[in-house]
């Protein structure tokens, strides 16, 4: 029954112009219909518990039965989230405000809500007298939802509160200059390293993952926005394969598609620094197990941006192309 819900729940949410674009690559390079692909996808929807998209972004049509079970679709990672991070206790990551004063330690940039900018009459005057580029967003905005980048110089400080309120921003931040480095790699965002973190039955700390997400001329990093992402060593920061898009009709990059700087190799700044920063914080509050935490690298150091409890199976999966669904087994009776 529940598979029949999250089928209907796939369609509601669909993408229709990605899955023509898919059914379209897909069938060329099968041979096989449109139909028959459609048809397919939705039968492993049933039997692997991944979404419609996911049977082409994990290439299950050239997939045998075997491989197709160590991939984690979207209906796993959600049960397994669900059970991981209770939803009592995952507020304190799906509300920016909360998550800031939960784990403020760790932070490179400020923030600030609507609320305490309407309290203190000069604050916004004063955060514009040292910051060129503002952040604003919304509360439990996802996925690079909900963000708007403006220069100080765009709007008046007198008429921000009304502009934020107008569009459902809740959350002002302080815009992050990143590492040099990367700046260089990539300019046209704040790129993140996304680090997926669990804790186990006993209470100790384990890594699931790290990934350097890479913008490509976009404003955001995600790759559901059409960004790349790129796996990560965990023990030395270096990136150790090259970008890839969750939009299967586009290759593999081992450069940056713009800047021309190299993908593959790359050396994550401060290393040690972000291990050391996301173990504190994942066993700061043990009751959320697994988080996808999302690391600025600045030339002072690392700092984040967010935690996810419901982290993106894609940024987990795609870049080391491979299904990793037998981690998850390790955790089922939490």
């Amino acid at each position: 029954m529940n598979r029949t819900l999250y089928l209907g729940y796939y369609f509601k949410q669909m993408k229709w112009d990605l899955l023509k674009k898919f059914l379209t690559h897909t069938s060329q390079l099968t041979g096989r219909s449109k139909t028959q692909l459609l048809l397919a996808s939705i039968r492993d929807v049933y039997k692997y518990n991944i979404s419609i998209l996911e049977y082409f972004q994990f290439g299950f049509y050239n997939k045998t039965a075997e491989e197709k079970q160590f991939w984690a679709g979207t209906g796993t990672v959600y049960e397994f989230q669900k059970l991981a991070n209770p939803p009592k206790q995952r507020v304190i990551l799906d509300d920016k405000r909360l998550f800031y004063s939960n784990y403020k330690e760790f932070f490179k940039h400020q923030m600030y809500t609507l609320e305490e900018l309407e309290s203190d009459k000069g604050l916004v005057d004063r955060i514009y007298a040292s910051n060129a580029r503002i952040v604003l967003k919304e509360s439990s905005g996802k996925a690079g939802g909900g963000i708007k980048i403006l220069e100080t110089s765009e709007i008046e400080a007198s008429n921000l509160l009304s502009f934020m309120k107008q569009n459902r921003f809740g959350v002002l931040e302080t815009y992050v200059k990143q590492h040099a480095k990367i700046q260089e790699l990539s300019p046209s965002a704040v790129n993140t390293v996304r680090i997926f973190t669990q804790i186990r039955n006993d209470g100790t700390y384990e890594i699931l993952g790290c990934r350097m997400r890479i913008s490509v001329d976009s404003p955001v990093d995600n790759m559901a926005a059409g960004n790349l992402a790129a796996p990560v060593d965990v023990n030395t920061g270096v990136i150790t394969g090259p970008g890839v898009y969750s939009d299967i009709t586009k290759l593999p990059q081992e450069k940056h598609p713009i800047t021309g700087i190299d993908i593959l190799g790359f050396q994550i700044p401060y290393w040690e620094e972000i291990l050391e920063m996301t173990e504190k914080a994942a066993l700061k509050h043990p009751q959320n197990k697994s988080i996808g935490w999302d690391i600025v690298v600045t030339d002072d150091g690392p700092g984040f941006i967010e935690g996810n409890h419901d982290w993106c199976k894609l940024v987990w999966q795609l870049p080391v192309n491979k299904g990793l669904k037998p981690m998850l087994e390790n955790y089922k009776n939490l």
